[in-house]
């Protein structure tokens, strides 16, 4: 299968995902509370985790794709990463809204309740979250950075050695030719003297 091929898998795949996250961001989650509300959140965080690996492929394919549909696809990712930006923010701010009308509270008559400290941990826990997880991706691309240098510089000591293997040939074929060179001159010095005796004689 072509790389471009690959990437349009992933497109229809990211797209999938994310569609899946905004129905629970914005039908699901507003009319749920307790248990439910939580099971909702882990579900979003699990797509999150599977839109952020599918970028992750994405962008080594471009990698493997000819330049000129290199660029438009990479305009493309970059879209694909904003919406998946935004996505975590508003999981972040949904998870930082407290349900009204819990159970908790109409027991407690609107008393504050174990389930506030709870809504702020989880919201502290998944912004801890996204920075490790932007953290990580960061880390990645500054590997694959580091392992695209390393492998030019391969590519450019290969070719110094090239360059070098055919300088030392054409420096020892100086030096033969020069020899050469050398002893035909020392021929002909020869071959003079034995003319000018000849001519005395």
């Amino acid at each position: 299968m072509a790389s471009s091929d690959l990437f349009a898998n992933y497109e229809q795949d990211f797209t999938s995902i994310t569609e899946s996250i905004k129905e629970k961001l914005e039908r699901q989650i507003p009319n749920q509370k307790g248990e439910e509300r939580k099971a909702t959140i882990r579900a979003i965080e699990r797509e999150i985790d599977e839109a952020d690996e599918i970028l992750g492929q994405m962008e080594m394919e471009i990698l493997n794709i000819p330049t000129p549909s290199r660029t438009r696809l990479q305009a493309k990712l970059r879209l694909y990463k904003s919406e998946a930006e935004k996505l975590k923010r508003d999981l972040r701010r949904t998870t930082a809204i407290v349900p009204k009308n819990s159970d908790r509270e109409e027991l407690l008559g609107g008393i504050g309740s174990s389930d506030d400290l709870q809504n702020d941990y989880d919201a502290s826990t998944m912004d801890q979250r996204q920075r490790l997880l932007s953290g990580t991706e960061r880390l990645g691309q500054s590997s694959r950075r580091l392992e695209d240098s390393h492998r030019l510089a391969l590519e450019t000591e290969g070719i110094g050695i090239n360059i070098l293997s055919t300088l030392k040939g054409q420096r020892e074929t100086l030096i033969r030719a020069r020899d050469t060179l050398t002893e035909a001159d020392s021929h002909i010095d020869k071959a003079s003297k034995t003319l000018k005796g000849m001519a005395r004689r």
